[in-house]
């Protein structure tokens, strides 16, 4: 159905020792690409996840700490450890249904996640970065966050949402040294966009086999997924020196969906 996963080697040197690093969404998929590979880089890492056991797995890999937090859970995401110099805000969820039919506490509940958990913790998160002069907050958004699809309202107005976030954060924190900007993938192969394809089947009336290549694929110039390690890989790079004056950006890493 898919072409074979994509080997994406460690192409940018970027030294982070010294800095600490917290992922959500960090036990599997693009979180877990992302917290192997600051880790890499030299950052102490903090590997938030509701599944707490693939957070432990994730970060006994990588010398790092584990939490388990549903982020859906304010007083929980309260309880984060807020001295840390990199935030990426990765966590997310998806649910695929008509406006008509989409569940309130469901669209509610996809904004907490992946809106009011971000906000709260980049607000706990920001006084540390502002003392030490040195900030990074990198949202993985979507090409969803600068596009449409039907039957995803919760997700794409999320993801609108925290593109709009990260650009006051960007304007704010630019006085002291941080720097907030969204890396917006397309279809990334992971557990998340593999969940969807018999519910994009159901809804759009087509086998599951075709799924992929008409409608996760169909905007995208390049006709593959995307390796988690090709979100990573643009994450570290944004934390690197030469990124310094990079900030309030949307990068998408699309395939050329954006371009047509």
């Amino acid at each position: 159905m898919t072409a074979e996963p994509v080997a994406v080697p460690h192409v940018v040197h970027v030294d982070l020792t010294g800095r600490t690093a917290l992922v959500t969404g960090g036990g599997s998929g693009i979180g877990r690409a992302c917290a192997l590979r600051l880790a890499a880089a030299g950052a102490s890492v903090l590997v938030v996840d509701r599944n707490v056991e693939a957070a432990e797995v994730v970060a006994d890999a990588v010398g790092g700490r584990a939490q388990g937090v549903d982020l859906a859970d304010p007083a929980a995401v309260d309880r984060l450890d807020a001295d840390v110099d990199i935030v990426v805000n990765n966590a997310g969820l998806q649910h695929v249904a008509p406006v008509q039919d989409f569940p309130a506490e469901r669209f509610a509940h996809l904004h907490r996640v992946m809106v009011e958990a971000p906000f709260l913790i980049v607000r706990r998160a920001l006084p540390h970065m502002y003392a030490r002069g040195w900030g990074r907050i990198v949202n993985i958004s979507s090409v969803h966050g600068l596009r449409a699809s039907p039957y995803k309202a919760a997700y794409v107005s999320a993801k609108h949402a925290l593109e709009g976030l990260s650009k006051v954060v960007a304007l704010e924190g630019a006085a002291h040294g941080v720097t907030a900007n969204c890396i917006n993938p397309a279809y990334v192969r992971t557990a998340l966009v593999e969940s969807q394809i018999a519910d994009q089947a159901a809804t759009h009336g087509i086998p599951e086999a075709e799924v992929v290549q008409k409608i996760m694929l169909a905007r995208a110039a390049i006709k593959r997924l995307i390796e988690p390690e090709e979100v990573a890989e643009l994450l570290v790079y944004l934390c690197s020196p030469p990124a310094a004056f990079i900030t309030g950006a949307s990068i998408a890493l699309d395939g050329g969906w954006t371009a047509n």
